[in-house]
């Protein structure tokens, strides 16, 4: 027979297969010669009390049975005639890619287009941002194949289940060379060390079943016909038609956003959050999640955390933590600083980072108000040009250690970072709004509260964070997933306002061309 069961173990223990094989023995009642065969199915660290435990979801074979059988997820890739419906796909991020996919498997043609360059070409531009401070505004972190995620960490984490089956998306990832563990852990990781490869899969999977990928092909309108989006038309002036048109920008395509609202396409201010990414070294944040001045040891990976508080009215938390990861350039264009985090998939480095953010609501700051659905944008952009003419208009960032800050004094020294460009010493109480600034200090303090030690100046925060969601929605149905009043066109994932990451932004893009396949049948 094949069971399941579920053990709470040491991490010493959990690395033994021996110890729990010999758990699952004395917990069964299973004689040493039957148990054939086992096999870790979910795996997660329980750090909330001073004893740090691991939960297994263990997978046996006794008996009769001998093998477990968890093959890796085979797809019979079909190619799609030439004469098939066309969904034209807007961004080749993981909502643009995913619903390629979803297309080819529904028997329709998807055409990928991607403002920026494929995964290798912006590999040599990323470098060239740390060395030369210059951005290239058509391939950067936040443009190119891959989207956002690509080179900025590849987590897999969601809440949110109501877009659909998760395990669809990591079937689909481990299908294309994402490692099987990402069924395993509690909070998968793939590590933008191993993404590009999956993402390179990918393409090549959707152009051998007759989809279309073109790069360095910026959409700059839609193609609308007696009230129905038919199609995109480039920047070069050429068009591309479909039965639906998928918009999936990704949250960083301000100029996108900006063609769109000049064409009268409805849009909405959505709030985001900002503040600083906030880098400890690992070594600390190991000891104080694990509980020992060891640290996470032999058996433990690079530890974790997660804040969130409220402060006069609004959230404040952590978002995108990095375990053993850098902090990296993300702006997508010059004059304006932004930063994020990443890991590659070790997670071995000396640092641990976080954005450490405070949630901005449409209204928030009057002064933008005039802009109306692009409020919002307005705002993040007005803050990044601020901070990239702070930092006398370079990337090179500011930074302040954590307890200065909250002290209200400038640092006046920096420790090392990962930051590839460099920092410079400056105060965020001044740089940041003080509605931003007064809620992050205090959050800082219950943080520290929570956990002893964590308020330090040993860590260090840099800015800006900004780029933590999208600043527009565009409103479309809930049943048909259609822009409202466009019928053809269909808003997916973080640009749009829809998503929060690889995970829930492939499901939305999957949803929209099943949607789209459905109203056509």
């Amino acid at each position: 027979m094949v069971k399941e069961i579920n053990l709470r173990v040491s991490p010493k223990e959990a690395a033994s297969i021996e110890i729990l094989r010999k758990k699952i023995c004395e917990s069964e009642a299973i004689a040493p010669a039957d148990l054939h065969d086992l096999r870790i199915v979910r795996r997660s660290i329980d750090a909330r009390q001073r004893r740090v435990m691991v939960n297994l979801t263990v997978r046996y074979a006794y008996g009769d049975d001998y093998k477990i059988g968890m093959p890796a997820p085979v797809y019979e890739w079909r190619a799609v005639p030439y004469e098939a419906p066309r969904v034209v796909i807007v961004g080749a991020g993981p909502a643009g890619l995913f619903a390629a996919l979803q297309a080819i498997m529904l028997g329709w043609r998807p055409i990928v287009l991607e403002r920026g360059f494929d995964v290798d070409k912006r590999r040599l531009d990323l470098a060239r941002i740390s060395r030369e401070k210059k951005i290239n505004p058509s391939s950067n972190y936040c443009f190119g194949e891959g989207g956002a995620g690509a080179y900025s960490d590849g987590k897999l984490f969601t809440r949110s289940k109501k877009r659909g089956d998760v395990s669809e998306v990591l079937r689909l990832l481990v299908a294309h060379g994402a490692s099987p563990d990402i069924f395993i852990d509690a909070h998968p990781h793939i590590g933008s060390d191993k993404l590009p490869e999956v993402i390179k899969n990918i393409r090549h999977t959707i152009i051998s079943c007759g989809g279309e990928v073109h790069f360095n092909a910026l959409v700059t309108g839609l193609v609308i016909n007696e009230g129905k989006v038919e199609g995109v038309r480039l920047e070069d002036g050429s068009e591309f038609l479909g039965k639906a048109v998928v918009l999936a920008t990704g949250h960083s395509a301000h100029d996108t956003f900006r063609l769109l609202a000049d064409q009268g396409i409805p849009m909405q201010p959505k709030g985001i959050a900002v503040g600083v990414r906030l880098e400890h070294p690992q070594e600390l944040i190991d000891q104080l999640q694990y509980h020992s001045p060891e640290g996470r040891g032999k058996y433990l990976p690079a530890a974790e955390y997660s804040y969130v508080t409220q402060v006069d009215g609004r959230g404040v938390y952590s978002f995108c933590m990095c375990p053993g990861g850098v902090v990296v350039p993300a702006g997508s264009t010059d004059g304006e600083l932004v930063v994020n985090g990443m890991s590659a998939s070790a997670r071995a480095g000396r640092w641990a980072n976080s954005g450490m953010v405070v949630e901005v609501r449409p209204g928030d700051f009057k002064e933008f108000a005039d802009y109306g659905p692009l409020e919002i944008l307005e705002f993040q952009e007005a803050l990044e040009k601020r901070m990239f003419e702070a930092a006398d208009n370079s990337i090179i960032a500011p930074a302040q250690r954590m307890k200065d800050f909250v002290d209200g004094k400038i640092s006046e020294s920096l420790p090392g970072v990962s930051y590839a460009p460099g920092v410079r010493s400056k105060d965020f109480n001044e740089l940041l709004p003080s509605e931003i600034s007064s809620r992050l200090r205090k959050g800082f303090i219950d943080f520290g509260r929570r956990s002893p030690g964590f308020l330090t100046n040993k860590a260090v925060m840099i800015g800006l964070e900004s780029r933590t969601s999208s600043p527009i929605r565009i409103p479309r149905n809930r049943e048909t997933f259609e822009a409202e009043g466009l019928p053809g066109l269909y808003p997916a994932g973080e640009g749009p306002g829809y998503a929060g990451g690889i995970v829930s932004a492939a499901l939305d893009g999957m949803n929209c061309v099943r949607a789209a396949a459905n109203k056509s049948i």
